[in-house]
């Protein structure tokens, strides 16, 4: 079982597509807040982006042995190393907030727009 609608080459398409938009959000944050605004846009995706990747190398990697079960650990521990990254992130830096959160946002939102690259 994979992603719903996805196959693994796909889904490296779907990683590329979420750092490509949080690049975009970084710079746009570089311009407006600066260096500390561009670091923390890419913590922000990066906080999302390195636990999806992860997912998806093991989705893609045992194609079709993969449970439900399986399925739903994996989603429980990108739901918890993204908030462990936010959390070591507040931690040890001083993050503009808006501007991880919005790179955060960008991160996830990357995936409807994956669906444009399906075909």
């Amino acid at each position: 079982m994979t992603a719903p609608g996805f196959k693994g080459a796909e889904l490296i398409k779907v990683i590329l597509l979420q750092l490509s938009l949080v690049a975009v959000v970084a710079a746009i944050a570089a311009g407006w807040v600066g260096a500390r605004g561009a670091t923390s846009a890419l913590v922000g995706g990066f906080a999302y982006i390195l636990p999806n990747l992860l997912f998806v190398l093991r989705m893609a990697l045992v194609p079709g042995r993969t449970s439900v079960l399986t399925f739903f650990a994996g989603e429980f521990f990108k739901i918890a190393g993204t908030i462990g990254i936010l959390v070591v992130a507040v931690r040890y830096y001083e993050v503009h907030w808006l501007c991880m959160l919005v790179g955060l946002l960008a991160a996830l939102k990357a995936n409807l727009f994956a669906f444009l690259l399906k075909t």
